[in-house]
């Protein structure tokens, strides 16, 4: 099994990241626009959202995952957590064990941060994605609404 070195997202990084960024909004059927990226990149360099990054232990610099994590209050349970916003594998790394080593890397942020659990939601037919996620937490029994504020 491949090494790998999960860090913190840095802003040498935003050429690879925005790759992987494309990537991901691809696969969701996204459009990623040039301002939609910047507007992204920036909540990262502002601090509004925190990116971890994955590199082959042997291949530093060549990025291959990545995930974007806030924090999010939960009155219901008078607790912080956090929330997982996007996760994705370079599809050329999946099966290297580079998402166990991304989960792990969570578990820790969401230590130092101080988060009761972390979050996240995927799409239902994401059954690679989910078959991993069942082995690492517990499905919630919640659905998920949108709804679209208008100006």
């Amino acid at each position: 099994m491949t090494s790998w070195n999960i860090r913190a997202l840095e802003e040498r990084d935003k050429e690879q990241w925005a790759a992987l960024f494309e990537q991901y909004c691809t696969f969701y059927h996204r459009e990623l626009t040039p301002e939609h990226l910047e507007c992204v990149w920036s909540w990262f360099m502002d601090g509004r959202l925190s990116g971890l990054v994955a590199e082959r232990s042997d291949a530093p610099g060549a990025l291959r995952g990545m995930a974007h994590l806030r924090p999010v209050v939960r009155p219901t349970l008078g607790v912080v957590a956090g929330y997982l916003d996007d996760l994705f594998i370079d599809p050329e790394a999946r099966g290297s064990g580079v998402v166990d080593a991304l989960f792990e890397s969570i578990r820790t942020y969401a230590r130092t941060q101080e988060w009761d659990h972390v979050r996240w939601i995927t799409a239902e037919d994401n059954y690679r994605a989910r078959a991993v996620y069942d082995r690492l937490a517990t499905r919630t029994p919640f659905l998920t609404y949108n709804m679209v504020i208008e100006p």
